[in-house]
């Protein structure tokens, strides 16, 4: 296996230029946001008048917040949006309704797959950004906070309890991952 060098700024040659990264970064972030304010659209327009309902509301204020400053970001520097926003959108409103359809503890465990990959991917990304893009780690920090939160409130709520939990979480926390591919890139 061929060890492969980095450079002083932690990117491989043809990566790119640290802007760019940047830039890929807030993209999917500004994506990965909009999907998780339509999943909680899908599941309240199911689970809306329900007592998981005002749980879901709760936090789907607090992504509104999260999408909000991302929406922000894309604007004041420049950064092309995903192409894939009309699939997102859609995406994350069926899986919103699906997972409410099938029960308020389904709705949490789609919650509690979403918001693993998403807080580790915010984890990641922290890691990744320097000393000069201090603000923007400081938000993605926050967000951190705040989705791991979520995936504590799911799991409060049952979460673990569905039927087939495993298989579902599964399949939600391999299509985040895929939706936070494709958002990188396109």
């Amino acid at each position: 296996m061929t060890k492969r060098r980095h450079t002083r700024d932690g990117l491989l040659p043809g990566d790119g230029t640290v802007r760019d990264t940047v830039d890929a970064m807030i993209r999917v972030d500004h994506a990965g946001e909009f999907g998780a304010k339509r999943i909680y659209d899908g599941q309240l327009a199911v689970l809306g008048g329900t007592r998981a309902g005002e749980v879901i509301r709760r936090m789907a204020e607090q992504e509104q917040k999260h999408l909000d400053r991302f929406d922000e970001l894309i604007v004041t520097r420049r950064v092309r949006p995903t192409a894939l926003s009309p699939l997102w959108n859609v995406a994350g409103f069926a899986l919103g309704v699906g997972s409410a359809l099938l029960g308020p503890r389904a709705a949490m465990a789609c919650t509690e797959a979403v918001e693993s990959v998403i807080s580790e991917h915010y984890a990641s990304q922290a890691r990744r950004l320097g000393d000069d893009e201090a603000d923007l780690r400081a938000t993605i920090e926050e967000f951190r906070q705040d989705e791991m939160a979520h995936h504590d409130t799911a799991l409060e709520h049952g979460a673990r309890e569905t039927p087939a939990h495993g298989l579902l979480t599964g399949a939600i926390r391999r299509g985040t991952r895929l939706a936070i591919r494709l958002s990188t890139r396109l």
